[in-house]
């Protein structure tokens, strides 16, 4: 077939009203798809698409994704290029929060606070209780296990100072132990210009020798370095690993370096060092005591038995 016929047919076909009509349909049916697939994306985006009629609904960013997609429809892109105009939107308002909460722009009005995380952590350590929660309370030792503690100074029995060091910088901060019952459980607070910090230790006692140790922290960070961390889960990986200095510290001297036996409640000193030990003591004595009656009374019983005759029974 010669090119000169092939062009008359193409013209005839283009010329078509047929054609036409078959192109407009055409048309019709690839846009329905288009927004038939936008429409089902945001049925899997939930309650944020269910809003999407709200005020101020547009502005969140997988919403916002598909006002985008069907606008870029409305103009008559093609789907592929809807799509992907409803992708990218979304993807630079996640960006764009995400760097918003890093440096702390995404605060609220009023003084709102920064996002805080838990961090659960638990090890057992080859000791009693009381050698475990007594090392613990000896915080002052933690400078010489603890990656990264620089020192801590005790102001009096429920405030330290502590200085820690974050990357290549030094932190210091406060910490005021709010409750502490000996061979139980230590909770604090700590203040400081980079974070602050709600923590609770306790001690479980799983055999003699065997003691497991639960630590739980609520972190809520300052700053750049410190959010940084925090999205990596940095302060949790760190507190995996002191635990674990802690337990090589203690085991590896068999005993505590001292302990501190007073009790606390509510930040205040409800009964000090000096009159737990004797508390403790006493406690021993009256506890001796007890069984030194005890066997007396077995030996007792012991002695008042007596054989029956051999004839008692006829």
């Amino acid at each position: 077939m010669s090119d000169s016929v092939l062009a008359e047919i193409k013209n005839d076909v283009a010329g078509n009203q047929a054609t036409e009509r078959l192109k407009e349909e055409l048309r019709h049916y690839l846009t329905a798809r288009a927004e038939d697939a936008v429409t089902r994306l945001g049925e899997h985006l939930g309650d944020r698409v269910a809003r999407l009629g709200e005020p101020g609904a547009a502005k969140s960013g997988f919403a916002k994704g598909l006002v985008e997609g069907g606008k870029a429809l409305s103009e008559g892109k093609s789907p592929a290029r809807a799509a992907l105009a409803a992708g990218t939107s979304a993807f630079k308002d996640a960006l764009r929060e995400k760097a918003k909460s890093l440096v702390g722009a995404g605060r609220t009005s009023g003084g709102g606070t920064a996002k805080s995380v838990t961090i659960v952590e638990d090890i057992d350590v080859g000791v009693p209780v009381r050698e475990a929660y007594g090392q613990w309370t000896q915080f002052q030792e933690f400078s010489t296990f603890a990656k990264g503690v620089v020192s801590v100074e005790t102001a009096d029995d429920t405030t330290t100072n502590w200085k820690v060091k974050v990357a290549k910088s030094t932190r210091s901060w406060q910490a005021n132990v709010t409750e502490q019952i000996p061979d139980e459980r230590i909770a604090w607070t700590t203040h400081g210009a980079k974070g602050t910090v709600r923590g609770v230790v306790t001690f479980h006692r799983l055999t003699d020798d065997l003691t497991r140790v639960l630590l739980v922290l609520e972190y809520a960070p300052k700053g750049l370095i410190e959010k940084t961390g925090n999205l990596w889960r940095a302060q949790g990986r760190r507190a995996r690993l002191d635990l674990k200095l802690y337990r090589s510290f203690l085991m590896l001297r068999g005993e505590a370096t001292g302990g501190w036996r007073g009790e606390i409640r509510d930040g205040e000193v409800v009964v000090g060092h000096d009159e737990g030990v004797r508390q403790e003591e006493q406690a021993d004595a009256e506890g001796a005591f007890e069984d030194d009656e005890y066997d007396e009374y077995e030996k007792y019983d012991e002695d008042e038995k007596y054989d029956e005759p051999a004839d008692a029974d006829r």
